[in-house]
């Protein structure tokens, strides 16, 4: 039994990772999936590739930092897809530079635009047309990095899911008796792009080890599919083993350090 048939969903950071996973699970459930990210190419390719399974996808590029273009993306949905009924707020950025000590204005910014304001303007633009039917589905992939904030994912990326996490428990507070479902997945180490930004990326082994793409994406589908008359609030998804990162956090601390601030061992 398909237990999206008739459902309209935007997923960002659709070309890679998570993303990619959890859009073919909801198109085989019969959502009509809107794949939203930068690079066109990789868009085109799932799209084609779901088309070919039997779905129906739908490839835009967007700046999802962009009202303007949030609002546009939200407005050709529901006249080309119908309104939308599943926001999946997927699309993640981290830094180069992880200790707050170093890291540049702008490149703060860059990563509260991508993992917060991206989200805010996403789900104001849905809002609508969710609280006027009584019913929706707003889900953000938040990270353990919003409770336990390290060097590893850095201080951006810490504070920016803390925020969105928080942002979503409001709109569970505020909107859940309009019919609104507001979900947070708090993944912790997973094999995605992203981890090529860490100071020292894992090796291949150690990714094997963590959380797949595939495995959050069985957590979305999971929330996404569950009765409108029921929602998980959070969902934490952890490897089951937890690794030794006192390494990677020692190099986290120094990178973009300038070199009158590195200590003699690293200079």
């Amino acid at each position: 039994m398909e237990l999206l048939n008739g459902k309209a969903a935007i997923i960002t950071g659709a070309g890679t990772g998570m993303g990619r996973e959890t859009a073919k699970l909801l198109a085989a459930e019969g959502a009509a999936v809107v794949l939203v990210g930068r690079r066109r190419d990789v868009l085109d390719e799932l799209s084609a590739e779901i088309t070919e399974a039997g779905g129906t996808a739908y490839a835009r590029t967007a700046d999802i930092a962009n009202k303007d273009e949030v609002d546009a993306l939200v407005a050709w949905t529901r006249d080309n897809v119908g309104p939308v009924d599943i926001l999946i707020n997927n699309a993640g950025s981290a830094s180069k530079i992880l200790n707050v000590r170093w890291i540049a204005e702008e490149e703060w910014n860059q990563v509260l635009d991508v993992n917060l304001n991206a989200v805010f303007l996403l789900s104001q633009a849905v809002l609508p047309d969710m609280l006027a039917r009584n019913t929706g589905t707003i889900i953000t992939v938040s990270s353990l990095a919003a409770v336990t904030p390290n060097l590893l994912g850095g201080a951006a990326y810490g504070a920016a899911k803390a925020a969105v996490r928080n942002f979503m428990t409001y709109l569970h507070t505020t909107f859940r008796n309009d019919g609104l479902r507001a979900v947070t997945i708090l993944p912790g180490e997973t094999a995605t792009p992203i981890l090529d930004n860490r100071a020292r990326p894992p090796r291949q082994e150690e990714r094997d080890a963590m959380v797949q793409p595939e495995d959050v994406a069985r957590a979305i589908h999971l929330v996404a599919t569950l009765p409108q008359r029921t929602v998980v609030q959070e969902l934490v998804i952890a490897p089951t083993r937890q690794r030794d990162t006192s390494g990677d956090i020692e190099i986290s601390r120094w990178t973009g350090a300038p070199a009158a601030d590195l200590p003699e061992t690293t200079a």
